[in-house]
């Protein structure tokens, strides 16, 4: 089957966030699964210095932004180790700019422009390049107005009345809400301009509108899919999210386990593992990790860590509370790398300098120290508000590194949480808690710290999670069985 992704990030290419995780990732499987795959990208500055081969195509065209025509050129380019092309969109006055949305918290003021140009620059893609897909799958809100092209504008005319439209909310809360005459800027008729469609609270909504137009709708993990069709985490489309409930569908992200692998990944070293040595491999990179991080070498004492965004939604808040208890009172250590909230830097920088041999924070992204954390860790702590799937406890169980998480999308999904029974069935993987309070998250990590402290339970744990499969042909052969899905619908089957 022919199929084209429209999404804004890609690995190698550029990210930010896990978008770019599963459009780097999820394409190249579906490749090797037969399908013909190509991506259709922004030409960001970050693209051309991700390191990759970009090629000219020769190919120009110009596109309606409101009432004047805007230029653009197509490069070309392929994802690492596969034959699938990416056709990079290379207009440089909306994409060669520092950041891919926006820059000092905010968006950039022509958003809409931006990534409207780029839906009409996915569409041109098509006819450019002879590439008749059966299905085009567009991901997020940056790709929004994809799917309502092929229903308004093109309903009818060949290519595009043929093709399927699937469309993957990665993150609900980001929804590419927009002033309603900037409606003039899409071309689209102002009919669909209404509450059942474009509209948002008097806003025109990119996210609203492709949940509105899309043959099929996917999130990025079952317990997610039900959470977003009810307050709060609706983010205010509960009701178009239900009426279209039963074209909604939840499909955990995988992992690229060429990439997260602690029995190949280089960033170890000589200490690399697998679920059988790892009792000496992982040992050896914890003391390595407390070595590279100024704690004192200490095998017997819980390491805790924590990757990412510092941020409420990941549940800094919880955390910021908990940590100064336990840096005082608990014998255990910590390392936190990442950036977010100026507030949690501040907090996290004083609880270092207070306790400079229990917790040391790298305010920075490494992506060789968070390999290597994931490998000296003990403890993974995931407290998150939400969670739409989540993939650093996914890493961490590759890595035999024990999640202690929030029992919430795709957290629920992936992690059992230890108790008697799931003991004695041999399916515990790590610690949840459902309430969003720092009580409810000290008592996961007590019983964490408790578990950590009995040899049996622990090494069951770690084996639990090592063994499991969570890479991304599970999560393509579900696409597979969607894509006909899509079809059979967008045929009126």
């Amino acid at each position: 089957m022919d199929i084209l992704f429209s999404t804004s990030e890609a690995v190698p290419f550029c990210k930010t966030g896990g978008l770019g995780d599963v459009c780097g990732s999820l394409p190249v499987e579906l490749s090797r699964q037969g399908h013909q795959i190509t991506l259709v990208l922004p030409a960001f500055r970050q693209v051309f210095h991700s390191g990759q081969t970009i090629q000219p195509t020769g190919v120009e065209f110009e596109v309606p932004i409101g009432r004047k025509m805007v230029p653009g050129r197509f490069l070309k380019s392929f994802l690492p180790a596969s034959k699938v092309p990416v056709y990079l969109v290379d207009q440089p006055d909306y994409f060669d700019r520092g950041e891919l949305y926006g820059e000092d918290g905010g968006g950039y003021i022509d958003n809409c422009e931006r990534f409207t140009f780029f839906a009409r620059a996915v569409i041109e893609a098509i006819t450019a390049f002879d590439l008749q897909p059966a299905i085009v799958h567009a991901n997020d809100w940056t790709s929004g107005l994809v799917p309502v092209y092929l229903k308004t504008e093109l309903q009818g005319v060949p290519p595009f009345d043929s093709i399927g439209s699937v469309f993957t909310i990665h993150n609900l809360a980001y929804q590419g809400n927009f002033w309603h005459w900037d409606m003039e800027l899409t071309g689209i008729d102002w009919k669909y301009f209404n509450w059942r469609q474009m509209e948002f609270f008097g806003n025109l909504s990119f996210l609203k509108s492709a949940i509105a137009f899309a043959d099929v709708i996917t999130t990025v993990s079952p317990s997610y899919a039900q959470e977003i069709q009810s307050p709060p985490l609706s983010c205010g489309l509960e009701g178009i999210l239900r009426y279209r409930r039963d074209d909604l569908h939840g499909i955990i992200n995988g992992v690229d386990y060429s990439d997260w692998n602690p029995a190949s990944d280089p960033h170890l070293g000589d200490h690399q593992y697998d679920h059988v040595s790892y009792p000496v491999g992982k040992a050896a990179c914890k003391q390595e990790l407390q070595r590279l991080l100024g704690l004192p070498i200490r095998a017997e004492v819980p390491l805790i860590a924590s990757v990412g965004r510092l941020a409420e939604q990941k549940g800094f808040d919880l955390l910021a509370e908990v940590m100064p208890h336990w840096l005082q009172h608990v014998n255990a250590q910590w390392v936190v790398l990442g950036t977010g909230d100026a507030k949690y830097h501040g907090l996290l920088s004083d609880l270092a300098a207070r306790f400079p041999e229990k917790i040391a924070v790298k305010l920075e992204f490494s992506n060789e120290l968070a390999h290597q954390i994931e490998a000296g860790a003990d403890m993974f702590v995931m407290p998150s508000r939400y969670e739409p799937c989540g993939l650093n406890q996914l890493y961490s169980l590759k890595y035999g590194t024990v999640p202690v998480v929030r029992s919430t999308g795709g957290l629920a999904d992936t992690i059992t949480d230890c108790t008697e029974q799931s003991l004695a069935e041999r399916t515990a993987s790590g610690f949840s808690f459902e309430p969003y309070t720092t009580v409810a998250l000290e008592e996961a990590l007590q019983r964490a710290r408790s578990a950590f402290a009995n040899p049996v339970i622990w090494q069951q744990l770690i084996q639990n999670g090592m063994q499991q499969d969570w890479s991304w042909a599970s999560s393509a052969r579900q696409y597979d069985q969607l894509y006909a899905r899509t079809l059979s619908l967008s045929a009126g089957t």
